[in-house]
C-alpha cells in the first residue's frame, strides 16, 4: 500500500509537496523525504504530530528519545510505521521543524493506493521555495501576539494584586539572614 501525502506551509502560499511513500515505512522515513524534498538540515530538532481535522496537536513521534517524566507513552520516528498510526485519507499531520517558534508544514494524507508498493520515497511534485528553516528571533512576526494582564492572567477573575502581601508569608521576617547559616538552611 503506498500513503500519497500533500504538504503545505502556512507561510509560503505557492510552496508545495507531494510525497508517495509506502505505509510500511517509518516516520523517520517520512522525515527523511521531506528533508530531501526541501532541502532541510537534519541537524535540528524536528517532531511530526498527529492532529485533528482542525489542526489541533494530539498525538507527538519526536526525532529521538525525549526524557519525560510523564505516564504517557513516548514515540520515535524509527520505531513508528505510518500504518500503524494512519489509516484514512484526508488525516492529518503536522511537521514541526522549527522547535523555538513552532513553525511546521501541514501534511494531509490525501490518497491511499492499495496493492502497490515503493522501496523508496519518492517526491512527484514540488512547487514553490520552501520556507526557510531556521528564523532568526528578530525576523518572527510580533503581530497578533497580546497577553492578557487583566484580572484573568493570575487564574482567578476574583484575584486582588492588593491581596497579595507578608500574611502568607509568616516567618520569614523573622529569619536573620546576616548570621552564618548557609542560604540552604533557609528553605
Amino acid at each position: 500500500m503506498i500513503f500519497k501525502f500533500l504538504i503545505l506551509s502556512d507561510e509560503v502560499d505557492n510552496f508545495k509537496r507531494e510525497i508517495k511513500i509506502d505505509a510500511d515505512a517509518t516516520f523517520l522515513d517520512l522525515y527523511k523525504s521531506i528533508l530531501d524534498c526541501t532541502g532541510y538540515s537534519d541537524k535540528e530538532m524536528a517532531s511530526f504530530f498527529l492532529t485533528d481535522n482542525k489542526w489541533r496537536k494530539k498525538q507527538e513521534i519526536t526525532l529521538v528519545e525525549m526524557d519525560t517524566d510523564s505516564d504517557e507513552d513516548s514515540f520515535t520516528m524509527d520505531e513508528c510505521v505510518l500504518s500503524d498510526f494512519l489509516e484514512d485519507e484526508k488525516q492529518k499531520l503536522m511537521f514541526v521543524f522549527e522547535y523555538l517558534t513552532e513553525r511546521a508544514l501541514y501534511i494531509e494524507l490525501s490518497e491511499i493506493i492499495p496493492g502497490k508498493n515503493l522501496k523508496k520515497a519518492i517526491c512527484t511534485v514540488s512547487e514553490g521555495e520552501p520556507p526557510v528553516q531556521i528564523t532568526e528571533i528578530q525576523d518572527v512576526k510580533h503581530e497578533g501576539v497580546t497577553f492578557d494582564l487583566g484580572e484573568s492572567f493570575y487564574g482567578d477573575e476574583n484575584f486582588d494584586l492588593d491581596e497579595l502581601d507578608k500574611e502568607g508569608f509568616d516567618g520569614l521576617d523573622e529569619i536573620d539572614i546576616s548570621s552564618n547559616t548557609d542560604s540552604a538552611d533557609i528553605y
